[in-house]
């Protein structure tokens, strides 16, 4: 183990969690693999999430980030369940190294989906298992939340991201992946879903659908990571960076949707 990996491990552990695609790309992930479930499973969502405000896999997407207000304890106990920092230089993924005691996002998608799979387990904890899984499956994906550098997922990478009024505005690469590139695309929920759809999804072969290929996730998206270009050589995301990396962040999208729709399906008609 190098020391620069070291202390990403020893960074990305001690950051507060961060948010993963926004509220809106959690909404189009949910909503995408809400379109991959078939009858039983609908019917056990409906269940599940009985008395929810908005009771849908995208109405619950974001609840997870939205612990550390209405559930300090769980959310600082599932604070670390939100990313994961690889040791490895060429990204694979070590239980032992990079998610000790779980407490990881791989880990977390491997235990929650267990429990929401697990018809002896209360409802109750059957329900927060769905709203995590739904949350962390988007995170996975979203590639900063798996990466291998010592910067806390980009957090501490300071960029100039463009905005609609064609000026900029200051950010970070962390955040300008989460949300600020998704906004610039100025569609809504039901037109970004539209487009979503109508992307071709490329998948490799299929195996279990579980336990859930949640390491074989984490890798791939550290391995986005190291994609020249997507850590920028200056400060300022301009025109071409987010026309370059927009249809990785769509494809990150869709395949997050596929892969949380085949998971839930699988759990749910145990």
């Amino acid at each position: 183990m190098t020391r620069r990996l070291l202390a990403a491990s020893l960074l990305i552990c001690l950051a507060s969690p961060a948010f993963a695609w926004g509220r809106l790309g959690h909404r189009l992930v949910a909503d995408l693999a809400s379109d991959a479930l078939g009858p039983a499973a609908r019917q056990e969502v409906d269940r599940l999430l009985a008395g929810e405000k908005e009771p849908t896999l995208a109405g619950i997407a974001s609840w997870a980030d939205e612990l550390r207000g209405s559930d300090p304890v769980l959310g600082r106990r599932s604070a670390p369940w939100h990313y994961v920092g690889i040791h490895s230089e060429d990204c694979e993924y070590d239980a032992a190294t990079d998610c000790a005691g779980g407490d990881c996002v791989v880990g977390a998608i491997e235990a929650q989906t267990a429990i929401l799979a697990d018809r002896s387990q209360p409802v109750e904890a059957r329900r927060d298992a769905l709203k995590f899984v739904v949350h962390f499956i988007g995170d996975i994906h979203q590639p900063l939340h798996a990466n291998n550098r010592d910067d806390k997922g980009g957090n501490v990478v300071q960029v100039r991201l463009p905005t609609k009024s064609g000026g900029d505005r200051g950010t970070n690469l962390h955040s300008a992946w989460d949300s600020g590139i998704i906004e610039l695309r100025d569609l809504d929920e039901a037109g970004y879903l539209a487009h979503l759809r109508a992307l071709p999804l490329a998948l490799p072969a299929q195996g279990p659908a579980l336990p859930p290929a949640a390491a074989e996730w984490a890798g791939q998206s550290c391995r986005i990571t190291q994609r020249p270009g997507l850590y920028p050589p200056g400060t300022r995301l301009d025109a071409a960076y987010v026309s370059a990396w927009t249809p990785l962040i769509d494809e990150q999208l869709r395949r997050a949707g596929a892969h949380l729709g085949r998971v839930l399906d699988a759990a749910l008609t145990r």
